[in-house]
């Protein structure tokens, strides 16, 4: 029985490829301005949490990549990373909100914090769709991968440039 990741299978590809760079980009866009981002917790909380959802969504293509997996199988393994990730952005999020560094824009704090938050929310519906076996659910899962990737974009030009300002 083919379980329709077969039919996702370039996709991951891609974006497995993608990520890795982009993730590999982000972390040298950090270590241009690592002091600045060292001495604010919440900077240094939101680059954690925007590399985990981005590297999530690596990992999700990866594991969409193996043979003969069920559709049911794969949802398993969605809800897991999206549960992981949701622990470091539980983290992420209490580091933002004590933040205390002088300059730190807290009226922008629930957006900070939803820019890697809302990723692992749709993969935890995708994880919850394809764990029933609804074909859907790989859609979602890959929306849930090109916001993390959006993400990361958008914290990688913070790090490089707006930190500066």
């Amino acid at each position: 029985m083919e379980s329709g990741l077969e039919s996702w299978g370039e996709f991951n590809v891609a974006i497995a490829g993608a990520g890795a760079a982009l993730g590999g980009l982000l972390i040298v866009a950090l270590s241009v301005n690592i002091k600045q981002i060292a001495e604010s917790r919440g900077l240094a909380a939101r680059a954690g949490a925007s590399i985990s959802a981005l590297i999530l969504g690596v990992v999700l293509s990866c594991a969409a990549l193996i043979p003969g997996q069920e559709l049911r199988g794969f949802g398993v393994v969605v809800l897991l990373g999206a549960l992981s990730g949701g622990v470091i952005a539980v983290l992420a999020a209490r580091a933002i909100l004590g933040d205390d560094t002088p300059g730190h824009p807290h009226r922008w704090d629930a957006q900070h914090i939803a820019s890697f938050v809302f990723p692992l929310v749709i993969y935890a519906l995708g994880g919850v769709l394809t764990v029933l076996s609804v074909p859907v659910g790989l859609v979602v899962v890959a929306f849930g991968t090109i916001i993390a990737l959006i993400g990361a974009v958008v914290f990688s030009w913070v790090a490089l440039v707006e930190i500066l300002r």
